[in-house]
């Protein structure tokens, strides 16, 4: 944690210098992860599931080329919807993958118990319409690349929407 020129940092950044250590110790998994789960898992498994632990292979046998092996990731989920995360474990795990960049997770453990959610996401904003509609897609002409215009889109909708406070 490396204070800024006025001396102030970001309470997320102390909280998460001092968590991570913890919570990899203990369940192999870290503060990012955790906050990137509902992009992660997608609208149809944020609300219902939560990632506990990687369990990581043990390297220390005779043989071990010292490379890294893919983990299994233990997944809480609620009730009958882990049936629906079992079948779309293959797609769960390319995501959680492309997430840490390399592939980290090569199994998915689903353990069924309540899951807590201690915050509500907010809703996602409304399609613009209008002038505001025509603004952002001039903004966004010369934009090619589908990931990255879809990016801007959900920027440009969030900023540009007007919310009820």
């Amino acid at each position: 944690m490396k204070p800024s020129r006025r001396g102030a940092i970001q309470i997320s950044e102390a909280a998460n210098g001092i968590i991570d250590p913890v919570i990899a110790r203990r369940a192999g998994i870290s503060t990012a992860l955790l906050g990137s789960w509902p992009e992660i898992a997608g609208q149809d498994f944020s609300d219902c599931t939560r990632p506990e632990k990687i369990a990581w292979p043990r390297r220390d046998y005779p043989g071990d080329s010292g490379g890294s092996r893919p983990g299994v990731l233990t997944i809480a989920c609620e009730g009958a919807r882990a049936l629906f995360l079992t079948h779309a474990q293959g797609e769960l795990i390319a995501r959680i993958n492309s997430f840490f960049g390399y592939p980290a997770i090569g199994q998915i453990r689903i353990v069924q118990k309540p899951v807590s959610q201690t915050f509500k996401h907010a809703a996602p904003p409304r399609k613009l319409q209008g002038e505001k509609a025509e603004r952002l897609a001039g903004l966004m002409e010369g934009i090619e690349d589908d990931k990255l215009r879809q990016a801007i889109e959900r920027l440009g909708t969030g900023v540009l929407s007007k919310r009820k406070t």
